[in-house]
This record gives structure tokens, sequence and C-alpha cells, in this order.
């Protein structure tokens, strides 16, 4: 509506009114009018000023994808946060247990003659750590419970495993750079802001070309004179040539072209900005998933050698110390996997991000979708009104 104003015209009431005295004879003279005034040309800066309005708006709607897509990262992160430290939280007082049932053991075995204040001791050390390593679990807990609050609004319930959606995950990467620089809302954002740019050009320019305006005005007049009253109507055109401004027009325009210079190297750089981001996220996914694998063997291998050792320490084979070492083995692979598959998530979440998929539509979340034209639909086209679309 600002742009388009300028095809409108100015419509103004103006009421005066003056009082003379001469020679001791006083006189008065009241005039109320109307006037209008009209730009029929003003080298197309009209023209151009709603072209640049309407590219403003496309790279304000890009900007709006880009907070969602920032925003929805932020969520998964925060709600595959909460799920891995509950997890961790729960791992470590497993170990715990086993840890407190490894002290009664040892200490059984001591009364019997079996086994050394040694055994006992390590085990209890064992244990100890263990009781701090839940305490530093609970912190971490209430740090991402906290953040989830932040991010989502509300404490975390009952939250559900986390099943990244496949068609978010592009199959290689490759697919997944050739997409984001496709689609991605932030590249759009930024050629549209070059676009508004290069009308700004247009409209410096426009300074320099002729304008052409239409004035029209209707009075009316009324004296305590003989005159009595009369009206007068006038239409005025007026032909403008701009000669010279002191060099004012002239520094616009080049101003406006080394912002238009500046929005297009935004644009390379923006792109390369996406590209690394996709590939930092491929590389973070590449790397949670060897660390599954990786974590998954471990712990199989090491639940199978525990038992063995478990069994072996019972006819005297092996010492406590011996069992306790493989727990440690067993516990740090354990926790090493719920931390490589959350990594997983977050990291396939990463990618549907920079590719510009993790939308609440992309998700099929069952929420009220922001209709980013609705608005512009309501005012486009308003002459006048102080109401907003919301009722303000």
């Amino acid at each position: 509506p600002l742009a388009r104003s300028g095809f409108l015209p100015n419509i103004n009431g103006r009421v005066s009114g003056t009082t003379t005295s001469s020679d001791g004879r006083g006189s008065s003279r009241a005039s109320a009018g109307i006037q209008l005034d009209q730009n029929l040309f003003n080298g197309f800066r009209t023209v151009n000023s709603i072209r640049q309005a309407e590219a403003g708006v496309r790279a304000t709607r890009a900007g709006l994808a880009n907070t969602e897509l920032s925003i929805m990262r932020a969520g998964a992160i925060a709600y595959i946060n909460v799920l891995r430290d509950r997890q961790l939280v729960g791992l470590q007082r497993s170990n715990l247990s086993f840890l407190t049932e490894q002290v009664r053991a040892a200490s059984a075995r001591f009364e019997v003659g079996e086994g050394t204040r040694t055994d006992i001791a390590t085990a209890r050390a064992q244990e100890a750590a263990a009781r701090a390593s839940i305490s530093s679990a609970e912190a971490n807990l209430r740090i991402s419970e906290a953040q989830y609050r932040q991010v989502i609004g509300v404490a975390p319930g009952n939250l559900q495993p986390v099943k990244v959606p496949s068609h978010l995950v592009p199959r290689s990467l490759a697919d997944a750079r050739s997409i984001a620089l496709a689609r991605h809302p932030a590249i759009k954002a930024q050629q549209y802001a070059a676009d508004s740019e290069k009308f700004g050009v247009k409209i410096a320019e426009g300074a320099l070309l002729p304008s052409l305006d239409l004035t029209g005005a209707l009075t009316a007049t009324t004296t305590d004179t003989a005159q009595g009253s009369f009206n007068d109507a006038s239409v005025t055109a007026t032909l403008t040539i701009p000669l010279y401004a002191g060099g004012r027009n002239y520094a616009n325009v080049r101003q406006a072209k080394q912002r238009l210079s500046a929005e297009r190297i935004g644009v390379d750089q923006t792109r390369d900005q996406i590209r690394l981001n996709v590939e930092e996220a491929w590389a973070q996914l590449e790397a949670a998933r060897a660390g599954v694998s990786a974590n998954r063997a471990q712990l199989e291998a090491g639940r199978l050698a525990l038992e063995g050792v478990i069994e072996e320490r019972n006819v005297g084979q092996r010492t406590t110390l011996d069992v306790l070492s493989s727990q440690r083995t067993v516990n740090d692979a354990t926790i090493g996997l719920a931390q490589a598959r959350a990594n997983q998530s977050a990291a396939a979440f990463a990618v549907a991000a920079a590719t510009g998929r993790l939308t609440a539509r992309s998700l099929g979340l069952g929420v009220k979708y922001y209709d980013d034209r609705a608005h512009y639909e309501q005012v486009k086209d308003k002459w006048f009104g102080l109401r907003t679309p919301s009722g303000q």
C-alpha cells in the first residue's frame, strides 16, 4: 500500500479567514476549498517501488521459512537431548545396581576366605564413581529439560522414541547438496533481497527523468464587501524536468548500484554457506552411523566377555577387578551406543534442515499452518482505514 499510494491522488481541504483594518474601516474574507494533486508520471518510480515492495514481501516470506527450519531443528534437538539424557540416567543407575551387587559379592567372598580387602575396596571405589556419574547425568538431564521448555514452551512429558521420517534425508550427499541449492529458503531470501535492490537502482534512476503532475482546485470565497461571494476553479498541469540537483541524484544511483552488487555477492555467500552446512551435517550423520555400528558391536562383545569373566571369577580363575573392568567396558559401550543413536537422529534432522525440508508440513504435523499470504491479500489493496487485519 505504501508503494501503490504513488498512483493515488492527494486530496486536501483548506479553510482560511482574513480580517483587515484600514483607516478605521475593517473587512473580512473567508474561503474554503479543496485541492487534488495527482502525479501522472514520475520516471516509473512508483511502478518500480511496487515491484521493490513485492520483492521485499517474497524475501520476508523466505526468511520466515528459514526461521521455521531453525526452530524445527532446535525443537528436534531439544527433544532428542531429553530422551538421550533420560536414557543415560537409567543406564547409570543400572550400572550402580550392578556395582552395588559386586560390593556385596566381594564382601561375601572375603568372609569365606575367597577374596581380599583389595577386591572390596576396588568395588566400593567403582560404586562411588557410579554415584558421581549418576549425579552428573541427572544434572545434564535437568539442563536438557530446561532447554526443552525454552524451545517447546512446555515441560517434557512422556516422550516417544525418535523416528526420523525417511523422506526427509536424501540418499546421498550429492542429492542433499542439489536439493539444498535448489530450494533452501535462505538462498531464496537473499535472491529476493537482490531483486529488491535491483528495483532500487531503477527508482534512483527515475529521479533523473521528468515528472508530470496535475493539480485541481476549487475554492469558495465570501467577503463582507460589495464583492459578496464567488467561486474559483482551476486545473494546472506541471511538467518538471530535473536539470541538476547538486549531484545528489547521481550519487543515489551509484549508491543503489553498490547495494545491488553487495546483495548479489550475498547470494553467492549464502549458497556457499548452505553447501557447507549440508556437507557438515552429512559428515556428522555418517560419523554417527559409524558410531552406532561400532558401539553396538562393542556392546555385544563386551556383554559376552562380562558373562565369561563372571563365570571364571566364580570358579576362582578371575578376580573382582577383572569383573569390574569388563563391566566398565560394557557400561561405556552402552552409553556410547545411546549417545551415537542420539547423534544419528540429531544429524539426520540437521541434514533435513540444511536441505530445507524440515518444516511442519513435511513432517505432517497435526497443527494449524500459518498462511503467509493471508495478511498480504488483506492489505495489498487498502486505500484507507486504520485497523490492521488483527483488529488493532
